[in-house]
């Protein structure tokens, strides 16, 4: 199988050609640009698997270029990892609300770049075609249980019925919507586990994949918000994604 493409958007020319060389050794496939149009031109031209992001450019910032591929059908799916010198917490922030998957500060370590990158690509790449086993099942299909499963499928949870195949969401008394990978992720394993209690560093760990010392809290918090938005009915009172104070989050049966 071939190695992801992957964008890397960065005005530093030596900051560009060391990502480039890191990315290489892991054999993946890597295109540089050096601007913000640049970076969108050749998203559109080639749809890569994975964005590298830099924000601070000269006419388009990273800011803008990740939401011009947010609002773009073709580009709106594809991940993204800001890689800047702009370090405080409202930097981070913002990225998270214009539809970063993750955000890694200058300097950064060139190994700790390689894991982020890995995670993100196993939890966005499509997986492998469906198998039948000797026994008959399935592999990788959602099996029935006597908790939230009602079909190989589906998870149904208060009336919220998600579909694992579509990754759509059939919402009580609203329309369907089709979730993001990331929030098909995160609301998949909230529903697979009603009742229990998940902290910000526990969905780190067992959804975007990252290890205890990596990844920030406010990257979940801000997609805990983002997803309320869209399937709450209201989402500054929120009756499905619950928070538990001083804990984290859940999703009751």
């Amino acid at each position: 199988m071939d190695q992801a493409n992957i964008l890397v958007v960065e005005d530093d020319d030596i900051v560009a050609l060391t990502i480039e060389r890191c990315l290489r050794r892991e054999d993946y496939r890597v295109t540089l640009a050096n601007s913000g149009v640049e970076g969108l031109q050749q998203a559109r031209r080639h749809k890569p698997e994975l964005v590298i992001l830099d924000v601070i450019m000269p006419g388009m910032d990273g800011f803008a270029v990740c939401r011009e591929m947010r609002a773009d059908p073709i580009l709106s799916e594809v991940p993204i990892l800001f890689l800047t010198a702009r370090t405080k917490p409202e930097d981070r922030i913002m990225g998270f609300h214009v539809g970063a998957d993750d955000y890694l500060s200058k300097p950064f370590n060139l190994d700790e770049l390689t894991l982020r990158v890995r995670a993100i690509l196993r939890r966005t790449q499509p997986k492998p075609a469906s198998a039948t086993s000797e026994q008959g099942e399935v592999e990788g299909a959602v099996k029935p249980s006597t908790g939230p499963l009602k079909n190989e499928y589906k998870l149904n949870i208060k009336g919220y019925i998600l579909d694992t195949k579509s990754f759509e969401l059939a919402i009580p008394g609203r329309d369907v919507v089709r979730l993001t990978p990331i929030q098909f992720d995160l609301l998949y394993h909230l529903m697979s586990h009603p009742g229990e209690i998940f902290s910000p560093a526990r969905l780190l760990d067992e959804v975007w994949d990252y290890p205890s010392d990596a990844g920030s809290p406010d990257l979940v918090r801000v997609h805990i918000k983002n997803l309320r938005e869209r399937v709450e009915l209201d989402p500054r009172d929120p009756t499905f994604i619950e928070t538990v104070p001083g804990f984290g989050y859940t999703i009751r049966a």
